[in-house]
């Protein structure tokens, strides 16, 4: 790796002193596919992330770095409730960081598993942060595949987007409030933020709803989901109803709906799992002020082990459903096969993976 290091400018003796010693983390292999956005059911996972004791202390946060919130909202036009949510959820606030070394998880996953390129890109840049001081090798320390500090910044991300905050010369994302609350802002607004605009809204569906509209693809203005029956559960009408939404059913038919806007795709930006993304509206909305969910889960669904999620798409692939390559992991690929059979078979064409679909799908 020295070559590409000196390309960046990296000096040898730093290079030396970050990695002497340096060894793979090999338990990281283990975690690659046992990330909660994918194995929990939504509701569970909103449940644990969206908590009354996470909201209490992402109020106290609010008040406490009030003047940098301020600042930052000023400065970038990035509403304070979204990067509140984000460094709770992601952190726990600053309580949840993850304690391995960037350094060592990006070096073992630049050297090892399926994503090589792209970690050792992200090892580098952890170097590159360290030669210019910005870090502490200690201030370092983050999740398994290499994200660190209160937002989980990967070192390529914090390459593109930290800011100095309070003006002292260093981009601090771990200890500074100024920096991390202004760096997390210039991320959300350089993928395209919208000031002044929600992530999107619960409603409730109408019966008969063509349930293939659900889908990223098909956004429509807001007064067109309404022409279709679609409203929201207290009946107020939608502030802007000229805004383009897609809709997303999560649970399919049987729980709530949600319209979702460009600033619900620029949380997706920093992490691509609609359950993580619907989480952070959400814990946004209720630091507002606003309320729980209005509709239930259906939480008497059983969610799918790992195991029939893989024989699920292996099925669906089989039948001509399903093109990618079956790994277990559930997104829009997933739900778009599975609308395909439920059409095939006269079901509600929701995309949700439930038992029974699976029952249907071995032909029992």
């Amino acid at each position: 790796m020295w070559p590409d290091a000196a390309r960046r400018n990296i000096t040898q003796q730093n290079f030396e002193r970050f990695t002497v010693g340096l060894q793979p983390d090999l338990r990281i292999m283990d975690l690659l596919d046992s990330q909660p956005e994918f194995t929990k059911a939504i509701w569970d996972y909103l449940d644990i992330l969206v908590s009354d004791a996470r909201l209490a202390k992402g109020r106290e946060v609010l008040a406490k770095y009030k003047p940098q919130f301020d600042a930052t909202e000023k400065a970038y036009g990035v509403d304070r409730y979204i990067i509140a949510a984000i460094w709770g959820i992601e952190s726990n606030y600053s309580t949840q960081m993850g304690d391995r070394s960037v350094v060592q998880s990006t070096a073992t996953l630049a050297c090892i598993g399926r994503r090589q390129a792209y970690f050792k890109d992200e090892f580098l840049s952890a170097l590159e942060i360290l030669n210019r001081g910005d870090l502490r090798p200690e201030q370092m320390r983050g999740s398994w595949a290499g994200a660190f500090g209160p937002t989980q910044f990967m070192p390529t991300a914090f390459k593109r987007y930290a800011v100095d905050g309070d003006g002292d010369g260093r981009r601090d994302v771990v200890d500074n409030p100024s920096d991390l609350i202004a760096s997390t802002a210039n991320n959300l607004k350089k993928d395209g933020w919208q000031t002044g605009a929600s992530w999107g809204y619960e409603v409730v569906l109408p019966q008969g709803l063509n349930y293939m509209l659900a889908d990223r693809a098909k956004a429509m203005p807001l007064s067109q989901w309404e022409q279709l029956g679609v409203k929201r559960p207290n009946g107020q009408p939608f502030p802007r109803p000229s805004d383009k939404a897609y809709l997303l059913a999560p649970a399919g038919a049987e729980g709530p709906g949600f319209l979702m806007l460009q600033n619900f795709r620029v949380i997706m930006k920093y992490n691509p799992a609609e359950a993580y993304a619907l989480a952070i509206g959400h814990f946004a909305d209720r630091l507002r002020g606003g309320q729980p969910f209005v509709q239930p889960w259906p939480r008497q669904e059983r969610v799918l082990s790992r195991a029939e999620r893989l024989e699920l798409q292996q099925l669906l692939a089989q039948r001509g459903f399903y093109k990618g390559t079956p790994d277990g992991q559930f997104g829009g690929q997933t739900r778009e096969a599975l609308r395909g059979f439920q059409v095939s078979i006269g079901a509600p064409a929701d995309g949700f993976a439930t038992a029974e679909v699976l029952e249907r799908l071995r032909g029992r």
